[in-house]
């Protein structure tokens, strides 16, 4: 393992390369990676960095709007096979017929979706900023919101709108069980509940805090005394332990009785040989075509636009 690890940072230092690592990777996958964030985290990063070579440990859509921002840059990823249920729940074709059915539409997809439904989206979102970004369009604006209908439904709660909602979700947040997390909180009444806004509103429900991941991480190293039962990918637990050594987390579990917490099987199939593989082969690389590329970067940029000023 040692072994394994100086190499990647061999291989790194003789490419001139950036490893970004998602919150949901492995623990050494985190633990090796230049930067480690969310969705938008990982955005930024890669729009600014200046190496030649980005290596994106997450999944397919992330690799593929680091490529979208920077097309000159030859950005890799540990497994191809690395795919996302939110973003394959939202395919291209019915979601640019459902934004032609509905004309007038300002038209918001979440990040977790692929270029190919970026491009025919008028602004990007992150869970970080979907609510700042959405109610910076007038009040009786006409929004299209895609593919997560659970985050859809958070936003018009919080914000009072009425957006037409695509019907994806994310495999993961789907299964959290209600009846486990009220069993989990009899058995810890002084933890509090940190959940992902991509959780059904049954789960929101009984949270005490409802983020992003980078939100939800903030909110943990802010209040270190607190102990938590935390309903999003587990894979973040590994930087809340990092940052609150002292603090107790405990993963919610999935309604399948015979896991303890919830892992994305997609964010997991990047290991560190296949990084190191990746890093060495300069293989699998995203491509995206140019014409979906142009369209799918304005989106994106107009987000990072609007992030920069709201200050995220």
């Amino acid at each position: 393992m040692d072994n394994l690890i100086e190499a990647i940072k061999q291989l790194k230092k003789e490419k001139n390369a950036i490893i970004l690592g998602h919150y949901y990777q492995k623990g050494e996958i985190q633990d090796i990676a230049d930067y480690v964030g969310d969705s938008l985290a990982l955005a930024q990063w890669a729009a600014r960095t200046e190496a030649d070579i980005i290596v994106m440990c997450g999944v397919h859509f992330m690799g593929e709007t680091a490529k979208v921002l920077c097309p000159e840059k030859k950005v890799l990823v540990p497994d191809m096979a690395a795919g996302c249920s939110l973003a394959d729940s939202c395919p291209a074709d019915e979601f640019s017929q459902f934004v032609k059915e509905h004309p007038g539409y300002t038209v918001i997809s979440y990040v977790n979706t692929t270029a190919a439904v970026k491009a025919v989206t008028d602004v990007v979102v992150t869970s970080t900023n979907a609510k700042q970004i959405v109610e910076s369009f007038p009040k009786d604006e006409k929004i299209i919101f895609g593919p997560d209908r659970n985050l859809g439904n958070y936003i018009n709660s919080i914000t009072g709108r009425n957006m037409l909602l695509w019907d994806g979700a994310c495999h993961v947040h789907e299964q959290f069980s209600v009846e486990k997390i009220v069993e989990l909180k009899a058995q810890h009444p002084d933890a509090l509940v940190l959940a992902h806004p991509e959780c059904k509103s049954t789960v929101l429900k009984l949270a005490d805090v409802v983020g992003s991941t980078a939100a939800l991480l903030k909110y943990a190293v802010n209040h270190p005394e607190k102990k938590y039962i935390v309903a999003t990918e587990s894979g973040i637990l590994h930087e809340m332990q990092k940052k609150c050594p002292q603090t107790t987390f405990i993963p919610a579990p999935p309604n399948d009785s015979t896991c303890a917490c919830n892992e994305c099987s997609f964010m997991r199939l990047n290991t560190l040989e296949k990084l190191y593989n990746c890093l060495r082969d300069e293989s699998p690389e995203i491509t995206v075509d140019a014409e979906i590329a142009e369209k799918a970067v304005k989106p994106i940029k107009r987000m990072l636009e609007i992030s920069a000023k709201l200050g995220l």
